[in-house]
């Protein structure tokens, strides 16, 4: 997929299992992959705008796990920064209609999918998001 530019994935979640699941597939589709614990971003261990920066992801994987106050709030956090504006964002939650609720269920930078998801769907949106990146922006701006 990622044959004629690599399309960066940034995949943020609490499991190291989920994301070196994750990296695995999404490496086999051909896109580059960086991983961040959203732990430690929200903890400050991990530096949210020199990742960004560093690794200009096209499409952003961001899960929405329990404790969902603490994650929803850092995921309001992260697509407020500067440095992420534009990027498309593909949430992954137990809770999809709740999240439907708050994020806009037509906001079109935003992709929900419900857990457990389908490996081939959460492909597809990541692959359909990274394509509309590409004709929109070319990479993430810098401030």
């Amino acid at each position: 997929m990622a044959k004629d530019r690599d399309h960066v994935v940034a995949v943020f979640n609490s499991s190291r299992d989920t994301t070196d699941m994750l990296r695995e597939v999404f490496e086999h589709h051909g896109f580059v992959v960086v991983t961040a614990f959203t732990n430690e971003l929200r903890d400050g261990e991990t530096d949210l705008e020199s990742l960004i920066r560093q690794h200009r992801p096209s499409v952003i994987v961001y899960d929405i796990a329990l404790p969902y106050e603490a994650n929803w709030r850092l995921f309001q956090h992260i697509r407020a920064a500067p440095i992420c504006e534009g990027v498309p964002f593909v949430l992954t939650t137990t809770n999809v209609a709740q999240v439907q609720k708050v994020a806009g269920a037509d906001e079109p930078m935003i992709e929900i999918l419900g857990k457990p998801y389908d490996l081939g769907l959460l492909v597809e949106a990541v692959t359909q998001a990274a394509q509309r990146r590409a004709v929109t922006h070319e990479t993430p701006t810098s401030p």
